[in-house]
């Protein structure tokens, strides 16, 4: 996005007001060579698109989550799960069962810690 774009319109065209998931996705280098990290990440926005969630679910590439071993590490927030292994074969999966389905996927779960629902603070937007 632009630099000179408010964040007004940051907010409506990332849809940040509307999504009840967040993803992130660690590509590696450290917990993972890229050879795995990137597939995964693209197999990662390519679910997401065809599984028509849209804005319901945004999604973060990032170099490090600091579990440094088993990667792609992956944490699907607000319920804080916690997946390791996460490359490009498991994400269809991922998706249908976790993000779509409401189901995690128990055996690559390797730690919870969901996030409280609190309202949001006054004068913020959305």
């Amino acid at each position: 996005m632009p630099a000179h774009e408010s964040l007004e319109v940051a907010v409506v065209k990332l849809g940040l007001d509307v999504y009840n998931r967040h993803v992130f996705l660690c590509t590696g280098p450290t917990c993972c060579p890229d050879s795995l990290g990137l597939p995964a990440w693209e197999a990662l926005k390519a679910e997401l698109k065809a599984s028509g969630l849209g804005n319901a679910c945004h999604r973060a590439k990032t170099v490090c989550l600091r579990v440094c071993c088993s990667g792609p590490v992956m944490v699907v927030y607000p319920e804080g799960t916690w997946y390791a292994n996460m490359t490009a074969d498991r994400i269809p999966r991922l998706v249908r069962d976790h993000l779509v389905g409401g189901v995690p996927i128990e055996e690559w779960i390797f730690a919870r810690n969901p996030l409280p629902r609190l309202p949001a603070p006054a004068g913020t937007i959305g």
